[in-house]
């Protein structure tokens, strides 16, 4: 009796969903029922095999549902993509909600990053998965964990990086010999473009023990002592001041609650006149992240406004030069980098069973494949932006007067190797 009414439930969701899209697709109930929703024959099948997934799918929106999916409480027939792009165009991703709202509330409170440890404890969580795994998904040799930029769309992953890379060096516009700090610097592969391309000296903060380890390992290894310095520490700490700082996907870790105090530490990185850009991950206005990244992804994340990015930045004495939107470019780079994961699962899964479990697998396919058609979707606002900046404001000599020099002259491919430097 639980089962029939909790599927008659379920079903009037799905209904609901069905009738809000043209994407074909069916459901699959616990008591045997079926429905198609959408126009056309279904091309993907979810398949709500329990009362318990059929009851946290009507309490808990799409939150249930991908619960109930890394339980393995509903499988899904078909291309994981197509259920996403359902999800989005029918707008059932907005679902969640006054308990989930609840629960996104409570987790910003117990992870947020107000205190020093409990960023470290965050950055962790995702990032200290190390070199060896994300190896497996991001191209090589750069292990670039953000937003390519794709001249083309048929652009490989390694190449689209590159030129994402250059296109930040020319809207700083870099220099031989200058001092660069890199916040929240990855794997350091923005360091090493920097220093073996553009001739530079670039100091590199990481809070996330294993990927600084491995930096650190990497410059010994390729001999760049003496123009790459690597700390393992906070972004809001003092390292010097700078010609120029670069900031690629850092302020979306800095939680709803530490954005100025981010920015802040950006600004005082940055010398008068300097020249400096913030790359992140951000809605225009002030909105909620989505649970199921906080919680299964980014603990203590924060997607944040672009709105209050540009204030805190003004208030900090930074003049705001260009904001570009990457959207699209982020897709096709989460296309790459799904891709890869998945020619490589069994790779992965062999490194460690019990960590890269069918759970595991489920939670990143979800990630990595819901981004996508997140950044690829008609109707979600949550977009790549480049913020570039000045400390103070520049004049009609410290800038050019349009931004011809960031398309003009040939840009390195991947094939190609890189020009020879003297030392220092």
């Amino acid at each position: 009796m639980i089962k029939a009414f909790a599927s008659r439930l379920v079903r009037n969701v799905m209904a609901r969903i069905g009738a809000a899209t043209p994407l074909p697709f069916r459901a699959v109930f616990p008591n045997g029922m079926e429905i198609t929703g959408g126009r056309g024959e279904p091309e993907v099948t979810i398949h709500i095999k329990s009362t318990r997934a059929a009851l946290r799918t009507v309490v808990f929106g799409h939150i249930g549902v991908l619960e109930s999916y890394f339980d393995g409480e509903i499988d899904i027939e078909g291309d994981l993509r197509k259920i996403m792009a359902i999800g989005f165009s029918s707008g059932f991703d907005a679902s969640a909600g006054l308990l989930v709202k609840i629960r996104n509330r409570w987790h910003g409170l117990r992870y947020n990053n107000r205190t020093n440890a409990t960023p470290k404890e965050n950055a962790r969580f995702h990032y200290g998965l190390g070199a060896e795994f994300y190896s497996k998904m991001l191209d090589d040799p750069y292990l670039m964990y953000t937003c390519a930029y794709y001249q083309h769309p048929g652009q490989g992953i390694l190449e689209a990086q590159i030129a994402k890379m250059e296109h930040v060096a020319r809207k700083v516009r870099l220099e031989p010999g200058e001092r660069v700090i890199d916040m929240g610097c990855g794997f350091g592969g923005f360091m090493f473009y920097a220093a073996e391309e553009r001739g530079v000296h670039v100091t590199g903060v990481n809070t996330t023990t294993e990927q600084a380890n491995w930096v650190k390992a990497k410059i010994a290894a390729k001999g760049l002592e003496d123009r790459l310095t690597m700390h393992e520490a906070d972004v809001r700490q003092k390292f010097g001041v700078y010609d120029k700082v670069v900031s690629i996907g850092v302020l979306e870790h800095a939680g709803r609650h530490q954005l100025r105090d981010v920015i802040r530490a950006h600004a005082n990185a940055l010398k008068p006149g300097g020249l400096g850009l913030i790359h992140f991950i951000g809605h225009v206005g002030d909105r909620d992240t989505d649970f199921f990244i906080r919680k299964y992804i980014f603990p203590g994340g924060w997607i944040p406004s672009l709105s209050k990015a540009l204030d805190a930045m003004e208030a900090e004495g930074l003049e705001i030069l260009d904001v570009e939107n990457l959207r699209r470019h982020y897709a096709l780079t989460l296309d790459a980098w799904t891709a890869k994961f998945e020619a490589n699962w069994q790779t992965i899964r062999a490194m460690d069973p019990d960590h890269f479990d069918e759970r595991f697998l489920r939670i990143w396919r979800t990630y990595l494949i819901g981004c996508a058609e997140m950044f690829r979707s008609q109707t979600t606002q949550t977009n790549l932006f480049q913020v570039l900046f000045s400390k103070g404001n520049v004049d009609t000599e410290s800038y050019p007067m349009t931004l011809e020099h960031l398309y003009a002259g040939p840009r390195r491919s991947a094939a190609e190797p890189s020009p020879p430097r003297a030392a220092g």
